[in-house]
Parts: C-alpha cells; structure tokens; sequence
C-alpha cells in the first residue's frame, strides 16, 4: 500500500509546485493522475520515488517511510520501486534483451553488470516478460530499431524486471498512435492487477484515464481536486480540474486524431 499525506513541493524560486497532496493507493489498484500543464502531475510521481525532493509531508510504502532515506536507503528503495518513462529511457545501441536485464542492474554485484553477465534465472525472466508484452522474438533487436509502442513495451518489461512493490508511470502514451496508445495503457494495467502493484499513472489523455484507471484523482495548481472513480468525473469535474474550455478540446483532438488515423499504419 503506498500512502501520501499532505505532500508539499516548493522550489527555490518560490514556486509551489505541491500543496499538501495526500493519496492512499491499496494493492493492485491503478490510480491515473490527470490534469492541466503544471498542475504538479510530474512532479507528484517523480516525489515518490525521490528523483525530486519532496519540501514536506509523508510517503509511505508498505508502512515504511521513503521521505527520511538517506542515500544508500534511498537506492535500495529505488530498486523496489518501477518507473515507465515517457521518453522510454532505453540505451539506443544496446539489444532488447540487454535494456530489459538493465532492470537488475541494482540486484546483481559491479563486476556482474558490468560485464553483464546475468544469472541464468534473470535472463529467464527477461524472456518471459519480452513474451508477456508482446516482444517475443525481439531479444536480439537493437532498440533504436524499433517502433515507439515497442520501445515502450521494452520500459514496461525492464521495470518488471525489478521486481517492484509499486509502478510509477509518467506519460506513458503521449508520443503514441491512439490505437497503440490504448494497447500500452491496457497492458499496463493488466500487468499491475496480475502481480498486485498498486500503479500511479500520470497521463495527459482524459479518454485513456477514464477508460482505463480504476480510479482518477484530479490535480490543478498542485492541489488534488477530485478523488474518485471515473464513473463519478462528469463535465462539472472535468471544469474543476482544466477549466471550461480545456477538457473539451483535449477531447476534440483526441477525436480527430482518431478519425486520421485511417489510413496511416498503426505501431505497435
């Protein structure tokens, strides 16, 4: 179980980025986090694993707080804790099989990495997981050779690889065909409720939020202002976190890029 309460993030500049956020996300549920350009939605998911310093307030995963780690903690913590990029953060000339075993990298000794030599179950696990996403037959393919839902698919596989207690997802779609942007959304939840990882989902597509996510939450100046199940997010809600006129054309334009899509080829 991951648990926020009153998270505040304030830059030297001054700006607050965060306003006292607080969350509770169980086992296995997937939360998808919505709202306008600089509402705090990166910043937010980027708090949990530390990658920015969190100003105030308490995240707690399993019970144990990750606010107070000091550096070797922190890395050690890290390690349990899986991030899906927006930009996919491969290493281009390495093979797919190698950016996935990369996911072990903080569990197996320096001379190990380095040299990647990787016990025989890692490398297992590699192949299972390159399967369960769909990349079955790709481990030798270098990742600049393929398409970009495939290079997301591979950061979904790496940060299986780790093992983690919880899935921090930022933007996961937004350089994405619509079609290929669902099958991503999809398999991320559906891998998130098979191994019981709670997932937060930072997503910039309210069609994919509501039609994926087990729940929404709402932020806008750093602040949550709704909570809730995607049932309960109606034109009231959508106004309360974008405004009145931004929601409708995120969905104006979601629309008309599914109606080009026809006869470009879709990615996957």
């Amino acid at each position: 179980m991951l648990e926020i309460n009153d998270l505040v993030k304030t830059y030297p500049d001054g700006q607050q980025a965060l306003r006292g956020c607080s969350l509770t996300v169980p086992a296995a549920e997937v939360v998808a986090i919505i709202g306008p350009s600089g509402a705090g939605k990166s910043t937010f998911i980027r708090c949990i694993n530390r990658l920015v310093t969190p100003t105030g307030g308490s995240i707690r995963l399993d019970g144990e707080e990750l606010t107070t780690h000091r550096e070797r903690r922190l890395r050690e913590t890290r390690r349990q804790i899986g991030m899906i990029f927006q930009e996919f953060n491969l290493i281009e000339r390495l093979t797919v099989m190698e950016n996935v075993l990369a996911g072990r990298l903080g569990s197996v000794g320096f001379l190990q990495a380095f040299l990647r030599r990787f016990p025989a179950q890692d490398v297992e696990r590699a192949f299972e997981l390159l399967e369960r996403v769909g990349l079955g037959g790709y481990e030798n393919s270098r990742a600049d050779a393929l398409s970009g839902g495939q290079r997301q698919r591979v950061g979904i596989a790496r940060a299986l690889m780790q093992e983690p207690r919880l899935l921090l997802v930022d933007e996961p779609t937004s350089s994405l065909d619509p079609k290929v942007a669902r099958s991503i959304m999809a398999l991320i939840c559906e891998l998130a409720g098979e191994r019981r990882i709670p997932a937060l989902i930072n997503i910039h597509d309210v069609g994919l939020a509501l039609g994926f996510a087990q729940r929404v939450v709402g932020l806008n100046a750093g602040s949550v202002v709704f909570d809730g199940p995607p049932s309960a997010v109606d034109e009231a809600v959508l106004t309360r976190i974008y405004g009145a006129d931004d929601w409708r054309d995120a969905f104006r334009q979601e629309g008309e890029e599914d109606r080009h899509l026809g006869s470009r080829e879709a990615v996957s």
